[in-house]
């Protein structure tokens, strides 16, 4: 099992069991601190009592070791793992949970209590998955690794299904399988032997199990963006703005430490950029960045990237790559990922990755910025569609809903030649009949967490593709939780944080690492700098004329705005020009009728008709067949692997 893991810790293998007590553990080593014996896991605390697996980095493990040695204690090495071991002897686990700063996934087994403690970080940095399945607890970072036990038979989860052709990934708690989820960030799963035999079968079974089975919080950013934190902060906006800088400093600052190379992605925007910056002058000589350059001018980032580079003064390596190198990637995505997952910016996060790891072996990256600091266009769209649409009187927006649903087209033309300049660009490429459908969903949004669901939602038919669909027990499920007391902005801003950023955009920036041996750390994800942020007005934190205008204000200290003030780019793929082109024959494959009808996920008729219609130029289905395509190409390589 653990070496189906030998990509997240190429450096060392540990295993440890119990065979009275029914446990085993086994560790995979990717070294970063203390890179002798003393750092190799599993390890045992000094007391004995105690036995850890854990992935990530304790940034704050330098503090809470000179507490630990004031209090009495002595240590054999200078890892993070026997600093933490000996803060669960010392405060007991929930107690050294709260006193973490870190990116983590752990397993501990209390041999006195006979209990095993399960955590994750707060925002979700590290992936844990467990359950149940043929009699057996699994835990673990990948459900590659439970794949290879003979006891490991699970079911794909319908319902899981529906929700990865909606949004391109699997919301947390769940998982493609009905016997395993995922530990949600900021949660802990403390279970007895008892209780590892009770085996629920289902998500709701697991739930109603009681508190022996439940995940409890530790840390929950729903309680951070509600009273009393929320808005708490009465300074200046100077006050505030010099915070931020500190705090961001300090998180950068503690995620420099290692005992191996250490480096940054630099895209050229805003969030790397001022990492970089704060790295450059933390360092005081030149640090390692990285960047991936595209032909295609709309996808390219990588002069900017240079030009910010040049100015910092970094070592800088860019690798320009064509689509034939983007497209070697595309069949490996279904072994890099522990479930089918269909954000097509894997393919240059992949290249990316691999680049850096050549020269480095722990890397920086900007992620976060955008969901903390008010960064995405689409934040501006939502808010301008909400302030349109809730002058409408209710009865009027009802009944627009209603006829657009069922496609009156003089209809639909009015009402979409009123939303047409403020529609995003997907939308207003989209088939009338198609427009008319999602401009429905619009009307009839309750509040703007509804409306935001509704209008970056990439499937609104999943029932008549995916066979027995059900909406799962998500975030997004209760979309009329309108939060009164967030701005508009904040509320989308908040369920991106809640669900967006850490089952999308930190699934695919660890995955595409770790294949590749790679760490990465995320200083926007530091635990204080969020608890400030969401303590700001709304007015102080976010301006619709001025996104990230903190950050903005931070990075203008180190470079001349020319270089970082331009449109928003991302770190996209040409997905509809190469489902008609150089990945055509690999998804027809994949997307062929007897396959279809033979596994009996999808119904092959709707598929086909999309492939059809997107092949042919006349609708752009690339979001809904690029999901099912991932989903394909995973469930291929499971049948073919067993």
């Amino acid at each position: 099992m653990a070496a189906q893991l030998a990509h997240r810790g190429p450096d060392s293998f540990g295993s440890w069991s119990d065979e009275n007590a029914g446990i085993a553990i086994a560790h995979r080593r990717l070294a970063i601190l203390d890179l002798s014996p003393h750092g190799y896991q599993p390890m045992i605390s000094s007391s004995g009592r105690f036995v850890v697996t854990y992935n990530g980095e304790i940034y704050n493990f330098a503090a809470l070791k000179a507490d630990l040695v004031s209090r009495g204690y002595a240590f054999r090495g200078s890892s993070d793992t026997e600093v933490l071991l000996a803060a669960v002897d010392e405060w007991g686990f929930e107690g050294t949970l709260s006193k973490l700063t870190g990116m983590f996934a752990l397993g501990i087994w209390d041999a006195q209590e006979r209990v095993l403690h399960l955590a994750r970080d707060r925002m979700g940095e590290k992936p844990l998955y467990y359950g149940w399945c043929g009699g057996v607890f699994f835990f673990g970072s990948e459900l590659s690794a439970f794949s290879v036990h003979p006891a490991f038979r699970p079911e794909v989860s319908r319902a899981a299904l529906a929700e990865l052709v909606r949004h391109g990934y699997i919301p947390s708690p769940h998982s493609i399988y009905r016997q395993i989820f995922k530990l949600p960030p900021g949660s802990y799963l403390t279970i007895s032997i008892a209780a590892a035999t009770a085996c629920p079968s289902t998500f709701s079974e697991f739930a109603d199990a009681g508190s022996a089975l439940h995940p409890r919080r530790y840390w929950s950013l729903n309680k951070i963006a509600s009273v009393p934190n929320l808005h708490s902060f009465e300074g200046a906006e100077s006050e505030a703005l010099n915070k931020v800088e500190q705090l961001i400093s300090n998180a950068v600052s503690q995620q420099m430490v290692a005992d191996v190379p250490v480096g940054a992605f630099l895209s050229g925007g805003i969030d790397s950029s001022l990492i970089v910056a704060l790295m450059q002058s933390l360092r005081g000589g030149a640090i390692r960045t990285f960047s991936v350059g595209f032909h295609e001018d709309d996808f390219n980032e990588a002069p900017h990237a240079k030009r910010v580079a040049e100015r910092l003064g970094t070592e800088h390596s860019e690798l320009y790559v064509g689509e034939r190198e983007m497209l070697e990637v595309v069949p490996q995505l279904a072994g890099l990922y522990s479930e089918p997952f269909a954000d097509s910016s894997q393919i240059p996060t992949l290249l990316v990755s691999r680049l850096a790891r050549q020269s480095v072996t722990v890397s920086l990256s900007g992620d976060g910025g955008d969901e903390l600091f008010g960064g995405y266009t689409r934040y501006q769209i939502g808010q301008r569609l909400w302030n349109m649409l809730r002058r409408w009187p209710g009865p009027v927006r009802r009944g627009a809903a209603m006829v657009c649903g069922r496609f009156s087209l003089s209809v639909a033309q009015a009402v979409l030649s009123v939303l047409a300049p403020i529609l995003p660009d997907i939308l207003r490429r989209r088939d009338l009949r198609e427009r008319g459908k999602k401009i429905a969903k619009l009307l009839s949004a309750g509040t703007p967490s509804e409306l935001y669901y509704a209008l970056f939602s990439n499937c609104d038919d999943v029932p008549l593709v995916v066979r027995d669909a059900i909406e799962l027990p998500t975030i997004f499920a209760n979309r009329h939780d309108s939060r009164d007391l967030l701005s508009e902005i904040e509320q989308m801003m908040w369920l991106d944080a809640m669900h967006y950023l850490p089952d999308d955009i930190l699934v695919k920036v660890d995955r595409a690492a770790m294949a590749v041996s790679l760490e990465t750390r995320v200083p926007f994800l530091n635990h204080e700098l969020i608890e400030f942020l969401w303590s700001l007005p709304a007015s102080m934190r976010v301006r619709a004329s001025e996104p990230k205008w903190m950050l903005r204000r931070i990075l203008s200290k180190h470079l001349p705005r020319e270089l970082y003030e331009r449109p928003k780019m991302g770190f996209g793929v040409p997905m509809e020009h190469w489902l008609r082109g150089p990945l055509r024959v690999w998804a027809e494959e994949l997307l062929s009728e007897r396959r279809l009808a033979a596994e009996g996920f999808f119904y092959p008729k709707a598929v086909t008709r999309m492939w059809h219609e997107h092949t042919s130029g006349q609708r752009n289905w690339q979001a809904v067949l690029w999901h099912i395509l991932t989903f394909q190409a995973w469930y291929l390589r499971q049948r073919t692997a067993g």
